[in-house]
């Protein structure tokens, strides 16, 4: 199991930036992949961006393309969503996840290990 935590999130204007991020704790000499997930208050939680173990391949939700940015740092066991040009729609509270394949964090499928999640406000 891997213990994720996320930081980074707040209140931003539209328009503006934030970053954030997931350190990964545990049993991370196993490779695995990332992603980033959010849910908004009433709603389901929906996919925004997965990265797999060695960062070569990312896959991005529509609504996000362009605007975030997936990464991660091995060595620091942190993976990392960058949010530009972020719209009162964005706000969620976002939470990261990780599963060995690639293919399950896509397709936000359990069992994965979850964070505890991060709220995001974007003004309008």
């Amino acid at each position: 199991q891997v213990q994720l935590v996320e930081s980074g999130g707040g209140l931003v204007q539209a328009g503006g930036s934030l970053r954030l991020s997931c350190a990964a704790s545990g049993r991370t000499g196993s490779s695995y992949a990332m992603g980033w997930f959010r849910q908004a208050p009433g709603k389901e939680r929906e996919f925004v961006a997965a990265i797999n173990w060695s960062g070569d391949r990312t896959y991005y939700a529509d609504s996000v393309k362009g605007r975030f940015t997936i990464s991660r740092d091995n060595a620091k066991n942190t993976v990392y969503l960058q949010m530009t040009s972020l719209k009162p729609e964005d706000t969620c509270v976002y939470y990261c996840a990780a599963n060995r394949f690639f293919s399950q964090v896509v397709a936000g499928k359990d069992p994965m290990d979850w964070g505890q999640g991060t709220q995001v406000t974007v003004s309008s």
